[in-house]
């Protein structure tokens, strides 16, 4: 069975330990959670099965896809969706049952959709990476083409509006075609997604960025939008400063500034401070409840853990399943087992990285390493909050948290991966049986240098440019 499977094995493989991760560390960390909504375990751990089988579904439906071509049409569309929830939640929509935002920590990050919860910014991060990557691949397909004296109308928009209105005629050049397909969208959704969530914005800010830099976007045009956002970022903090904390530009920023200046250290003095029953222990308390507990449950892990279902920070940390699943890993399964979770996500780094260089299709390229760093930058991300090496934000771990908005967003990056893999599959093992092997006798070195060439030049991709 498994040899019939087209697409990368390895991938395969990370995929289904890190649902069989999801499954047993969702059941053991929720009893806080059961007692919350007076339920128990068992319909949590089942409500998680049907999840990863609805994955696995997402994860079906890209795999038996063969035609790039359908993620090309689709990913041209990921902006218009993501500006469209992401202006949805800040307008704070309420259409009844039909559509509804709701905030969590008073910020807006739910819309309700007929009754089905979305997470928006996970849904964000996939729809803007494959975006991008269709922005950057119909730029260069139109230079190309262009150069050559070939018709190409990618942007159509753009090419429209260019051609009716004499004003407008400057949608018609390059640089303004990337400053109207990449760079504007960029800005809007991180403007949009800062009003609720500075930590948000920088990442998937940052994600997008490092997107359009692998796919070929001039490296000071990279800077240069960097820099316009950190110096809008750096102004909000200023103002808010000097103004006393008066001013105002967002109040997620405002939030940001607050937990910078608010450390642990601080709130541990107002605990020893204040009498129990005051209102600023309970917020220091709130404030070190989460981060230190998480703390604790890596210390109290140790090495080998103290077993399934024995944890004890679970009926403390109250989204331990969530934000802190790789603390409670520790917690249960010990270093070893939080070892196996690195393990898996660097694995998915290097094994994405050879795809990426093994890919023909341009698109496809960025595609793949915009979604492999993606994943594994959020995954490190989660275990640096986790280890209490960055500040508090709520980031989970992919593909093993509890929640099935963000569990759906990356099966369908997972999915789009093992797709494109698929396609790059037959190529590499033609490359690789094409390959002499390294060892061909034992007269002289020669033949072994040869063969460990040939071996790098196909992991670089140079040995199948040549083939093909």
């Amino acid at each position: 069975m498994i040899e019939r499977f087209e697409g990368d094995k390895v991938i395969w493989m990370i995929v289904l330990l890190l649902m069989m991760f999801s499954v047993l560390s969702v059941f053991s960390s929720t009893s806080l959670l059961a007692q919350q909504t007076s339920t128990d375990r068992l319909s949590i751990v089942k409500e998680q099965i049907f999840i990863v089988a609805a994955g696995l579904v997402v994860i079906g439906i890209c795999y038996v896809i063969r035609n790039i071509k359908v993620f090309e049409w689709f990913s041209k569309w990921g902006f218009a969706v993501s500006f469209a929830l992401l202006v949805m939640l800040v307008a704070n929509v309420h259409l009844g049952s039909l559509v509804r935002a709701a905030e969590i920590n008073g910020a807006r990050r739910i819309l309700f959709m007929m009754g089905l919860q979305i997470h928006v910014y996970e849904i964000v991060k996939v729809a803007m990476v494959m975006y991008l990557a269709w922005a950057v691949n119909a730029l260069k397909e139109e230079d190309y083409r262009n150069t050559n004296g070939e018709s190409c109308d990618k942007f159509h928009i753009a090419n429209r509006l260019a051609s009716k209105y004499e004003s407008l005629s400057f949608l018609a050049q390059p640089i303004w075609k990337k400053v109207f397909y990449i760079y504007v969208p960029i800005l809007l959704v991180c403007a949009l997604i800062l009003k609720s969530g500075t930590s948000s914005a920088l990442f998937i800010g940052g994600i997008m960025v490092l997107t359009i830099y692998i796919g070929g976007v001039n490296l000071k045009e990279v800077f240069a939008l960097g820099a316009a956002a950190a110096l809008y970022v750096g102004l909000c903090f200023f103002l808010y400063k000097v103004s006393d904390h008066k001013i105002k530009l967002s109040d997620r920023i405002v939030t940001a500034a607050g937990r910078m200046d608010n450390s642990d250290d601080q709130d541990m003095e107002i605990l020893k401070a204040m009498p129990r029953n005051s209102l600023e222990f309970q917020e220091a308390l709130d404030n070190l409840k989460q981060p230190v507990s998480a703390l604790i449950a890596i210390k109290e892990g140790g090495i080998l853990g103290k077993g399934p279902g024995r944890s004890t920070q679970r009926y403390i940390v109250p989204v331990i399943f969530g934000d802190y699943m790789f603390s409670f890993i520790v917690e249960e399964y010990g270093w070893w087992g939080a070892l196996i979770i690195m393990i898996l996500y660097a694995s998915l780094i290097a094994r994405g990285s050879l795809l990426a260089k093994n890919c023909e299709n341009y698109f496809a390229k960025v595609a793949l390493a915009g979604l492999i760093m993606m994943i594994s930058a959020q995954a490190f991300m989660h275990i640096a909050i986790n280890v209490h090496l960055v500040p508090q934000t709520g980031q989970t771990l992919p593909l093993i948290s509890h929640g099935a908005s963000s569990f759906l967003a990356f099966s369908l990056a997972f999915g789009l991966i093992l797709s494109m893999s698929r396609m790059i599959h037959k190529r590499m093992v033609k490359a690789m049986e094409a390959a002499d092997p390294i060892l061909v006798h034992t007269e002289g070195a020669d033949d072994v240098r040869d063969g460990l060439s040939q071996l790098e030049d196909m992991e670089d991709g140079n040995y199948l440019d040549e083939e093909m």
